[in-house]
């Protein structure tokens, strides 16, 4: 199995080199990112979303619609090369893709082992709490995704995070 890398703007570049990802996730209104020449354009899905947990004039809240775009580009991946999920700082937005696109992963049963696994690589996340609840409704998961976030504390405050490795495989985690 591969791993799935959780990484701030500053580092996409770098992390693409470094990596060679076959997906990239962009998850920030701006500025506008290319997609990385190694990434075939499919690869690559852009969902413009600010980090916000509701509605604020100005910006665009992550809704059901963009969780379920999400979901649906992350069951894609074959899992033969690593997989980078990005935001502006690598802390919220982009930590909330990496445990969706775990639980959806494993299924049912695992969000709390996934949860403390990503406090233990990523003692900054801060998942975006709307992201995890509207992927906790699509999944089915009747709470059990956001008790599990809510049950990592808080995170170790930074302005921009390292770049994270999360593995996919259970064992590992």
């Amino acid at each position: 199995m591969t791993r799935l890398l959780i990484a701030p703007y500053s580092a996409i570049e770098e992390t693409v080199r470094r990596h060679r990802p076959s997906h990239l996730l962009t998850l920030m209104v701006e500025p506008f990112v290319a997609t990385p020449e190694s990434i075939p354009p499919e690869r690559h899905l852009r969902i413009n979303v600010h980090d916000v947990v509701g509605p604020a004039e100005g910006s665009v809240a992550p809704d059901r619609g963009h969780i379920g775009e999400l979901l649906g580009f992350a069951r894609d991946w074959r899992r033969t090369a690593p997989f980078l999920v990005h935001c502006w700082a690598g802390v919220s937005r982009s930590t909330a893709a990496a445990y969706i696109i775990l639980c959806d992963l494993h299924g049912a049963g695992y969000e709390d082992r996934i949860a403390k696994a990503l406090r233990l690589r990523a003692p900054h996340a801060h998942p975006n709490r709307l992201m995890i609840s509207h992927a906790d409704e699509l999944l089915g998961r009747e709470g059990r995704m956001i008790a599990a976030v809510e049950a990592m504390g808080e995170g170790r405050a930074v302005w921009e995070a390292d770049v994270v490795e999360m593995p996919v495989d259970l064992s590992e985690l």
